[in-house]
Parts: C-alpha cells; structure tokens; sequence
C-alpha cells in the first residue's frame, strides 16, 4: 500500500514539474525554447509629411538625405555591435545638450558641438556611415517621451531588430524596450520618405 502511494505521489509530481521545452535545430542541436530570441521591428503605418525641419535639413544638406544603396539590414556581429557602443557614447560624450532656441525654431544639424535630440541622431547616422554601415539600415524616428516632449533617435536595423540610439542613455536598447510613444520614422529606402508609427 505504501509503495503504490509512493509511486503515485512521485508520477502526480512529475506530471506537474515545470521542464524548460527542449527543440532540435536543423543542425540536431536543441535549445530551450525559453531562450530562443524574440527580435522585434518596427513596422511602418502609412506614408506621412516630414517633419519640417526635416525638409529644412535636406534642403541644406542635400548629400544627407540622398537615397543609397546597401542593405536594408545590418548583421550585428561582435565587431559591429561595438562599433554601435562606440558611436553612440562617443557622440553622445561630444555634443553639449542645448534646446533650439524659440525664436529660430526646431533646427536640425549634423556633426554640431552643441545641439538637440535630432542633432545627435544625424550626428551618430553620420558617424556610422562614416565607418561603412548602410544608409538604408540607419533611420532617424520621431517620438514622445514619458514627459509627452517631442523627441529623436537614431533606429539601427539589425539582425537582431530594430536598436535605438539615444542621446538620453548610453545603452543601446530594442526599440519596444525604451520608454519612447513612437509616432514616425525615416523610409529606409529614402531618407526624404516618412511613415506613420
């Protein structure tokens, strides 16, 4: 009688454990299922306006907003994923924190001293460029803070997902991990191009 209920006690209490799911990969390799990557993009609404000072941008620097070829997506390999710390901290440390001021409006610059959330943005977009990241995986998006402030970041498209750079951190975060009201985002295929969020 003790047996049998030993034996049941213990299969009832097999029954109920919780075991990490077990999946063999194409090459016969098993993983759990619980640590498989769960990469996230954003994904793009209708066609809309540009911010205006955008437009401003483009028209005065042309050579910024010109449509290039390469990849739409970047492989995020050791050596690329430091060279996106790098940038970012670099230009994050190198450019002082300023609002545009009232009177002249939201202006939007590249490689300034001193600037705005969109100043670092073009900035690190510049920057990457630079180092020979395609122009069609570096986006420039348009969002609100937890405060409801207009706010801009850089968007890297990996092959991990879509990565923010953002003047506010040092880290580099998936874009559904930062604490940003997403409202618009750059065309990756034109820079000139905007999509609702």
């Amino acid at each position: 009688m003790f047996k049998q209920a030993l034996i049941t006690a213990v299969t009832l209490a097999s029954l109920f454990a919780v075991q990490t799911a077990e999946a063999a990969g194409p090459a016969g390799i098993a993983r759990g299922l619980k640590t498989a990557p769960a990469f996230s993009y954003i994904s793009e609404k209708r066609r809309t306006t540009a911010p205006f000072a955008h437009v401003m941008f483009c028209a005065q620097n042309p050579n910024e907003c010109v449509a290039r070829g390469g990849a739409s997506e970047v492989s995020l390999s050791a050596f690329a994923s430091k060279q996106l710390r790098s940038v970012n901290a670099s230009v994050n440390r190198s450019i002082r924190s300023v609002n545009d001021r009232p009177d002249e409006g939201d202006v939007w610059q590249v490689n300034v001293k001193s600037g705005d959330c969109e100043d670092f943005a073009l900035t690190k977009r510049d920057h990457l460029i630079a180092m020979g990241w395609s122009p069609k995986a570096l986006r420039i998006a348009v969002t609100k803070t937890p405060y409801g402030e207009g706010h801009a970041v850089l968007v890297v498209k990996t092959d991990q997902g879509d990565l923010v750079l953002d003047n506010r951190t040092n880290a580099i975060k998936g874009w559904k991990d930062t604490d940003l009201r997403w409202v618009m985002i750059q065309s990756g295929d034109n820079p000139r191009v905007w999509y609702e969020l």
